[in-house]
């Protein structure tokens, strides 16, 4: 396992405990930063992100060292503190580019917008990442491979301008003065996620702010204008599949519907929001509503104590990937993969309150507990008979949850009417 992995398989215990942190805080401020279905949704969409990391690592540092093998101007030594110091600033000039053309090519934002989805912010925000972002993001990285800056110099640096960001979101650190002028803060970080008017697609930078001022894209939070999270087009689904694509498909669809060639490739490169004049005619959106309700369907007690359970297992499923990827076969890598997006696509839906996605999640976990103790293997992992039987525990638990939350459901729909 690289020193990037490494170094974010060890950051991941602090970014939980930050979380718990912050929401105390919160409590004690008298402030509800958290709502459990959201951030399930924020740190689900993270965790398929580095799944899907694994597989999209070979275009990205793939193509970056092939850059630096046969493209590099210069040979710029690994052991250097003015490489390791110069190569995180270039690095985060190259990610203001890319972070300010997430927001303004349709493409791009296509990507990014799984980060800005959530009408929350607080540091399980941070978590929320796409996972396309790797299938164009490298392009914007390739100065640093011409200048010739090593491979596990670009890879930690890069890791490195991502941990910083995680701190940044939160509303429970309020203006710093000078720091808030030079370097990315909360503050200029909430104006960033902000649909104000005033604040949409403003403050780009990573660790500094300076680029923002220095290429016209600053903007202070203003005491009287509090931000309002989310995107102009609500995402409205706890869904981590559909959250990647929605964009994707809209565009897609609108391409469909163009009736000009011209309009149907220029969509892709346009500004988000931009539709051709003769499909916005016939297929009109609405306009968009900053005073709309947040999506935040009922759940009862039952039902977050199934989500959460449920979220603490495919947490602990998805660090076994990432330390087991590097051994494990490909197909059975493939079929990991498919498990987890399934099952956290099926999670979601479940706490959406869709009844057919609670009997299909009843079916995963009992086909899960069937199959684990009738081969005593976890995707090719022997288990312990010991684990194996806290996972029969755990399975028939989840049921009872399941079926305890639909009966309640029930109930209070029939009192209802």
């Amino acid at each position: 396992m690289n020193a990037a992995a490494v170094i974010m398989l060890y950051a991941i215990p602090g970014f939980f405990l930050l979380m718990a942190v912050e929401a105390a805080v919160a409590a004690w401020r008298g402030h509800k930063r958290y709502r459990l279905n959201d951030a399930i949704n924020s740190i689900g969409l993270g965790i398929l992100s580095q799944l899907t990391g694994v597989f999209t690592k070979t275009l990205t540092i793939g193509i970056y060292a092939w850059c630096v093998a046969h493209l590099a101007l210069f040979a710029l030594p690994a052991d250097s503190l003015w490489v390791w110091a110069g190569a995180l600033l270039a690095y985060d000039f190259c990610y203001y580019w890319l972070h300010r053309m997430g927001h303004e090519v349709n493409v791009l934002w296509a990507a990014h917008v799984v980060h800005h989805q959530s009408e929350c912010y607080n540091l399980s925000t941070a978590l929320r990442q796409t996972s396309s972002g790797a299938l164009l993001g490298w392009v914007f990285y390739l100065p640093l491979a011409v200048a010739g800056v090593p491979v596990e110099v670009f890879a930690v640096v890069a890791l490195i301008d991502l941990l910083y960001q995680f701190w940044i979101h939160t509303e429970e650190v309020g203006r710093l003065g000078w720091f808030d002028r030079v370097f990315a803060s909360p503050s200029n970080h909430r104006v960033h996620h902000a649909v104000n008017d005033r604040y949409v697609d403003r403050n780009y930078g990573g660790i500094l702010i300076l680029w923002d001022r220095l290429f016209g894209t600053f903007q202070p939070e203003r005491a009287e204008d509090p931000p309002r999270y989310g995107t102009r087009s609500p995402l409205r689904s706890w869904n981590p599949l559909w959250a990647n694509a929605e964009v994707y498909w809209a565009t897609l669809l609108d391409a469909s519907r163009a009736r000009r060639w011209r309009d149907r490739l220029q969509i892709w490169l346009r500004r988000p929001g931009w539709r051709p004049a003769d499909v916005a005619a016939r297929y009109p959106k609405p306009a968009f509503d900053m005073n709309r309700a947040i999506y935040d369907p009922p759940m009862g007690g039952l039902l977050k104590t199934y989500g959460a359970l449920q979220f603490l297992l495919l947490l602990g499923m998805a660090l076994h990937f990432l330390m087991a990827q590097a051994h494990m076969p490909w197909p059975w890598l493939l079929a990991y993969f498919g498990y987890m997006a399934m099952a956290l696509t099926l999670l979601g839906l479940a706490l959406e309150g869709r009844g057919w996605a609670r009997i299909a999640e009843i079916v995963r976990v009992l086909a899960t507990a069937a199959t684990v103790l009738a081969v005593g293997r976890w995707f090719g992992a022997p288990l312990p008979v010991a684990v194996q039987g806290v996972v029969a525990v755990l399975a028939a638990l989840s049921v009872m949850l399941l079926l305890g939350a639909r009966r309640s459901t029930g109930t209070a729909t029939a009192s209802t009417a």
